[in-house]
């Protein structure tokens, strides 16, 4: 694939991920196995509110092409099929979940030097279409999305954003909701926090006046363990401890509380991956 501006959905990624990835507030127990044949298998068992859910997902690689089928305890099966390299930078993504019929769909990206596209349109009658494109290059990109229903000829969604991107840091703009909220963020790693990072974001409500600013760093404790917090001007506080108990098994210990309600039960959450 081409080393490009990379895709709309990947503008402030970085900061999005460091302020949210990881945090919990269930339990999940994770099971992973693969072979050298391209088959990797996957369970996992979760339970939210004292309800418990499960899946069992399985890839299979061979060359270029990938299949992936998931089944859950909901009787769902969703399987996707992805391309790579059928035309020279692009990829193409099938996928549907069954027993809904109609929610088939196909994409297809495409990368260039200075543009990145993509297209995906439901397979069924009257079916919604979606598409982003972004120009620039790695450095700094300005992109937009879009959905268009075909049954009702309208926009349902309209983004756009500039992403600005650099070895220790990354920036985004993003305006969204069409046009009613707009998200600032950045993210800069430090050397003091042993490759850890801080982040900040802006998220502004137009159409109520409300405005969130939430800021959230990550620290390096040691090669196999990995801190994070975050906090916003709601008083909503959140942190975590990641730790490698060997390659690829990780333990994770999420809590969140209210910092302007301390009568209100904290949440916490275990995440084991083996």
């Amino acid at each position: 694939m081409s080393k490009g501006p990379g895709l709309f959905s990947d503008f402030g990624k970085k900061a999005k991920d460091l302020l949210n990835k990881d945090y919990a507030s269930d339990q999940k127990f994770t099971i992973s196995s693969s072979s050298y044949t391209g088959v990797a298998l996957v369970s996992n068992l979760v339970n939210k509110g004292g309800l418990s859910s499960g899946d069992m997902a399985a890839q299979y690689k061979h060359k270029n092409a990938v299949v992936d089928v998931k089944l859950d305890t909901e009787s769902n099966i969703l399987t996707t099929f992805t391309i790579t390299d059928l035309h020279p930078s692009a990829k193409t993504v099938a996928s549907i979940k069954l027993p809904d019929y109609n929610s088939g769909k196909l994409e297809v990206q495409y990368f260039h030097e200075h543009a990145a596209l993509t297209t995906a349109v439901g397979l069924k009658k009257s079916p919604a279409v979606d598409f982003s494109a972004t120009i620039g290059t790695p450095s700094i990109a300005f992109g937009a999305e879009a959905s268009y229903m075909t049954s009702s000829g309208e926009f349902t969604k309209y983004n756009a954003g500039v992403n600005m991107t650099k070895p220790e840091s990354n920036a985004s703009v993003i305006l969204a909701d069409k046009g009613d909220s707009l998200r600032v963020s950045y993210l800069h790693h430090l050397n003091q926090l042993n490759g850890g990072a801080v982040v900040g974001e802006i998220a502004r409500k137009f159409s109520t006046n409300e405005n969130t600013l939430t800021v959230g760093c990550s620290y390096l404790v040691d090669p196999h363990t990995l801190m994070k917090a975050k906090l916003n001007n709601h008083g909503n506080l959140g942190a975590f401890v990641q730790h490698e108990l060997r390659p690829k098994s990780f333990l994770t210990i999420s809590g969140a509380f209210d910092t302007k309600a301390l009568e209100k039960t904290p949440k916490f959450g275990l995440a084991l991956s083996l």
